[in-house]
């Protein structure tokens, strides 16, 4: 009888402990292969950019990057890792377009600015105060003498 006894409270305990650990928010939080802030699948092996949560698309086998109570109010119902801020206080983009060299923000805030904190122009980007809309302070060197001006000073023609 005291075996018995044991054997149902070990029982209990166990049952008590899975409906606390289902209870408990998973951390999804990964790093992706290129060093990006990512979403865990539940596979816990497949980390998703950002931008691939809530795309419409289920990247992870069950569909987690789409669920209802992820998406359901973008981006106030994103863990906060996967959302960068601009500085226009209405608009955000997701995490891995931060630093991206691309003017995802419109104000290039996510860019530029101490809330980015982007490195430096990289070796296959031209630094210049850019003419075009799409690009803050880098240019890619590809367009360098393409006879198209993409940077204010035309440094992209003559010195590139």
């Amino acid at each position: 009888s005291a075996a018995a006894l044991l054997i149902l409270a070990a029982t209990v305990a166990l049952a008590v402990a899975l409906a606390l650990l289902l209870r408990m928010p998973v951390n999804r939080f990964c790093a992706t292969s290129n060093n990006q802030t990512g979403f865990l699948c539940d596979d816990r092996a497949t980390c998703l950019l950002a931008s691939q949560v809530c795309d419409g698309v289920s990247n992870c086998r069950n569909g987690e990057d789409e669920q209802e109570k992820l998406c359901s109010d973008l981006p106030h119902s994103l863990p906060g890792y996967l959302v960068f801020h601009c500085g226009n206080p209405t608009s955000w983009v997701y995490a891995d377009q931060r630093c991206n060299r691309m003017n995802d923000c419109g104000d290039c805030s996510d860019e530029m600015g101490s809330l980015a904190a982007c490195p430096p122009c990289g070796s296959e980007w031209w630094s210049c105060s850019p003419v075009l809309y799409e690009y803050c302070s880098c240019v890619p060197k590809r367009l360098c003498r393409d006879g198209v001006q993409h940077c204010i000073s035309w440094s992209d023609e003559y010195i590139c």
